[in-house]
């Protein structure tokens, strides 16, 4: 079964969270730490945080809609313990 990811990075140098999704967490963190991620290269590196699985892709881009809304900050920043 593949699964999709929404995932919360934390940068190393400016303390900065990103919040992102894909299908394959590994490479996505790769490419964030290799600096081929646009909105993420100039905060690099990146650690992970925070991740949930999700059935299918839908689902997971929901969710990282939700994560980047203020009611999901909020949220997201509770569960990391980050208030």
């Amino acid at each position: 079964m593949v699964m999709y990811y929404v995932y919360v990075l934390r940068s190393s140098l400016s303390g900065k969270l990103y919040k992102g999704s894909t299908g394959n967490l590994k490479e996505r963190l790769r490419l964030h730490n290799l600096g081929l991620v646009k909105s993420t290269k100039s905060d690099r590196p990146w650690n992970l945080i925070y991740y949930e699985g999700h059935r299918n892709k839908t689902l997971a881009l929901r969710s990282e809609v939700f994560y980047k809304s203020s009611q999901g900050r909020r949220q997201i920043k509770k569960k990391l313990g980050l208030t």
